[in-house]
């Protein structure tokens, strides 16, 4: 008979109303047997006690709705970013303030085995200075390709050498590829089109970035800092030799994560649906395998986003299309036809309304009421669309953590201050009656759940302004949404997102109570380590 261990807490959030708070929850087959007090498993036979987390608060273990296994793998690389990051084994990165301090980081960084600099997370939203360009880079070196990607992965610089190897010249008429006054590249490279071309030649792309042992091994350290039991892979290609590897690192029985991969839809809607499909039956309880992932527009600070009028504050054209509406559209026919869902990128506002129109005609034709396709990020919706992504059943996964990292900016830099504090509009689009969870995006900003509760809740900028402060929420509601509303998000919630019987017994193990801390410390609350399946990883 299998065994059946009692834990023992402080105090035990459930997130399950019927049982709301509990001090013991008792664990059988990694499942969760029941919850309540000392006896909670006494009818259910013999038992055994576990003390070790008697002095802290346990909650369902937190879900990230949208997170990529970059954030493991980048870790191989220099970080370059402005604001200060821990590395999945606990070191400090200091952010780097200055394009000048940026250049002198990559004079020591060391190059790979084949000549190259690739570094990450550089922001050029924070600087005063010039954008930067070729020019820069080429002071580090002019026969060493060199590229620096940009925060938010949709844009990155490179120099003279990078540019050379992909042959990007003064007659190139390729999307993305930025030119200056006089024609000639500057090095700035905008959206997947346009960046490809050198990070293969570099032979470092996004797949490579994400599936290998390193990248999968750091992903759960990650995680597990921060709480997280269930997180997504949100663009993957999902190769066959990717898959051995990927069952092979969370098959093991000590792997102390779930993962959610979402299949990236860069083919014909119906290779793209066939391989969803095929892709489903091969889940098991540790990777969740069969959605899809559509990439609209691009990124807001990198102005690649596609904004509805007035556009940029600066004048700045509007974005790419990373999909072409077209594209987008005969994607959701084939989706919603075979019953697929979709995790649909979009930033802009625009971006935003080609995506639900394109679901509601897809609806029309293929009616599918349980389909919960989610849009992710919806940093420019209004009400209007909230309300029609409501009257489609359509969850919205939204952005919080830019709020504190981009907000001031947003203001004063890409859509002005009226915009910028109905960005993220989560307390509109949850009265509109829209199911909702928010996110990081990692490694964009770093994997944090209580962050982003907290982003939710505060609402603050880095300068300590408060943006939008109507569209505040509750403390309760916003770890309903790091929880059981980022499970329902992935269709997940009848296993996850609660400590309630029957469910997976992963919990996230707290040093404070979220309820008994200050708003503004909610944020600061420590992380001591997670249950996963019954199994305890304490850091």
């Amino acid at each position: 008979m299998s065994t059946t261990t009692v834990f023992t807490a402080k105090k035990i959030i459930t997130m399950d109303r019927s049982v709301p708070e509990a001090t013991h929850v008792a664990v059988r087959d990694g499942r969760v047997l029941a919850v309540g007090g000392p006896d909670c498993a006494t009818h259910w036979g013999e038992f055994e006690t576990d003390n070790s987390l008697r002095d802290t608060i346990i909650m369902p273990g937190f879900v990230e709705g949208h997170a990529h296994l970059m954030a493991g793998g980048m870790w191989k690389y220099p970080y370059v970013g402005f604001h200060d990051r821990i590395d999945p084994d606990g070191r400090e990165w200091k952010g780097v303030a200055t394009a000048e301090a940026m250049i002198e980081r990559l004079k020591s960084t060391q190059t790979t085995s084949d000549g190259i600099i690739f570094v990450w997370g550089f922001d050029p939203i924070f600087l005063s200075s010039e954008r930067l360009s070729r020019t820069h880079l080429d002071q580090v070196s002019c026969e060493r390709p060199i590229a620096v990607l940009y925060s938010n992965f949709h844009v990155m610089c490179v120099n003279s050498a990078a540019l050379k190897i992909a042959d990007y010249t003064d007659a190139t008429s390729a999307n993305g590829v930025v030119k200056d006054a006089n024609g000639q590249p500057t090095g700035e490279l905008q959206e997947m089109a346009a960046m490809f071309p050198v990070l293969r030649r570099m032979q470092i792309d996004f797949r490579a970035l994400s599936q290998n042992r390193y990248a999968l091994e750091n992903y759960a350290k990650v995680a597990q800092r921060a709480g997280v039991t269930t997180i997504t892979d949100l663009y993957s290609m999902l190769e066959d030799e990717d898959l051995d590897l990927m069952f092979a690192v969370t098959g093991q029985k000590t792997y102390p994560l779930r993962i959610v991969a979402a299949l990236g839809a860069g083919a014909a809607p119906k290779t793209v649906a066939d391989r969803a499909l095929a892709l489903a039956h091969k889940s098991t309880q540790k990777l969740r395998l069969g959605a899809v992932k559509i990439m609209t527009d691009g990124s807001i600070q990198g102005m690649t986003a596609r904004v509805r009028w007035p556009g940029y504050l600066d004048g700045h054209a509007n974005g790419l299309w990373n999909t072409s509406p077209a594209e987008i559209l005969a994607l959701t026919h084939e989706m919603q036809r075979r019953n697929i869902q979709m995790h649909i990128h979009v930033n802009g506002d625009e971006a935003a309304e080609v995506a639900l129109e394109a679901l509601a005609d897809a609806a029309c034709a293929h009616p599918w009421p349980e389909s919960r396709h989610v849009l992710q990020h919806c940093q420019m919706m209004d009400r209007a669309l909230f309300h029609k992504a409501a009257k489609l059943g359509v969850v919205c996964n939204l952005f919080m953590n830019h709020i504190w990292y981009f907000g001031d900016k947003h203001a004063t830099v890409t859509v002005g201050p009226d915009r910028a504090a109905r960005m993220n509009a989560l307390r509109t689009a949850l009265d509109e009656g829209v199911s909702c969870a928010i996110h990081s995006d990692a490694p964009v900003t770093p994997l944090a759940p209580l962050f982003t509760a907290g982003c939710a809740v505060n609402r603050k900028t880095m300068s300590g302004k408060i943006l939008g402060k109507n569209e505040r929420i509750s403390v309760a509601e916003a770890l309903e949404l790091i929880t059981i509303g980022a499970a329902r998000s992935l269709h997940l919630d009848a296993e996850i997102g609660s400590i309630s019987p029957g469910k997976r017994a992963d919990f996230a193990v707290l040093g404070e109570d979220p309820y008994f801390v200050a708003i503004e410390e909610l944020s600061k609350i420590p992380v001591l380590g997670t249950v996963f399946s019954g199994r305890t990883h304490l850091l």
